[in-house]
């Protein structure tokens, strides 16, 4: 590729629509362990050690999201290790949260849906050194989450009695497409992420080697609509890249592609996606 993105991106805080804040916040905050660290009537960023992972438009009137339609599969938040997991898992436990999980190899996931049906991963990555790559594809699977590992690991039960470690961020974002012949032109060729890996009706794709900073899959959505603004939803996720030039350069991209591009300055622009996510790309390094 002759324009890959920096090998040092990752991705800011995703902003997802719910209709209302009391009971989102009851999810998020006493549930799943986010801190509330700002809260207006129509707007609650939720964090961990005081630095910002989601943040939620107040939007009274949504539906739910709909499974049929493209947009947010889900936001993937990371742990920053395997005993934040396992206090997670407890906490949730204790809660009544209903869960999916699955051991990906590379990681170790648990999967949730908040009262508006927005999908939630939570997941730790093994270290790098060892994910298994063949020809440029990261190994992935679907085997059975180690539980009892997870709930046995040192200063579990301390852990779920408090929110969510400094550290935690939003790891990737997981998007229903119609097409994804359509999500590589745009999200590869376009905007510069590299493959990763294929599954069938799934694409990942990364910067820098990560197993994936985006998924696209067309189980429930191929040939689907646009999302609408009237359900619950993904309104944008942020790339954060380290240098003015990698914002300089991804515009350039856009431009000739004739995408709109809105700039703040040379340290942030903003792009709407084909499925209608607003992508904020900012300088952080």
């Amino acid at each position: 590729m002759s324009n890959p993105l920096p090998a040092r991106l990752q991705l800011g805080p995703a902003t997802l629509r719910v209709p209302d804040a009391g009971r989102a916040a009851a999810f998020y905050v006493d549930k799943v362990g986010l801190q509330r660290l700002e809260q207006t009537p129509s707007r609650l960023t939720l964090g961990a050690g005081g630095e910002a992972v989601l943040i939620l438009e107040i939007q009274p009137g949504l539906a739910p999201r709909r499974k049929d339609e493209t947009g947010l599969y889900h936001v993937a938040i990371l742990l920053p290790d395997r005993p934040a997991l396992g206090g997670t898992i407890a906490r949730l436990a204790a809660n009544d949260v209903r869960l999916g999980a699955a051991d990906h190899l590379v990681s170790e996931a648990i999967y949730l849906w908040d009262d508006d049906n927005n999908g939630i991963e939570i997941y730790r990555d093994r270290p790098r050194g060892e994910w298994g790559w063949r020809e440029g594809t990261v190994q992935m699977a679907n085997r059975p989450l180690d539980f009892p590992g997870l709930l046995s690991q040192q200063d579990v039960a301390a852990l779920a009695a408090n929110p969510m470690p400094r550290g935690t961020r939003i790891g990737h974002v997981h998007l229903q497409v119609d097409d994804i012949a359509k999500a590589s032109a745009f999200y590869c060729d376009l905007v510069g992420f590299e493959k990763t890996a294929t599954m069938p009706g799934a694409l990942f794709v990364s910067a820098g080697g990560y197993h994936h900073h985006l998924a696209f899959n067309v189980w429930d959505s191929r040939k689907g609509s646009l999302p609408s603004p009237d359900t619950a939803g993904l309104v944008s996720l942020e790339l954060d890249l380290p240098e003015e030039r990698d914002v300089a350069a991804l515009a350039a991209r856009l431009e000739a592609a004739n995408v709109a591009v809105a700039k703040t300055g040379a340290r942030e622009l903003r792009f709407i996606d084909p499925w209608r996510a607003d992508v904020i790309v900012r300088v952080t390094g």
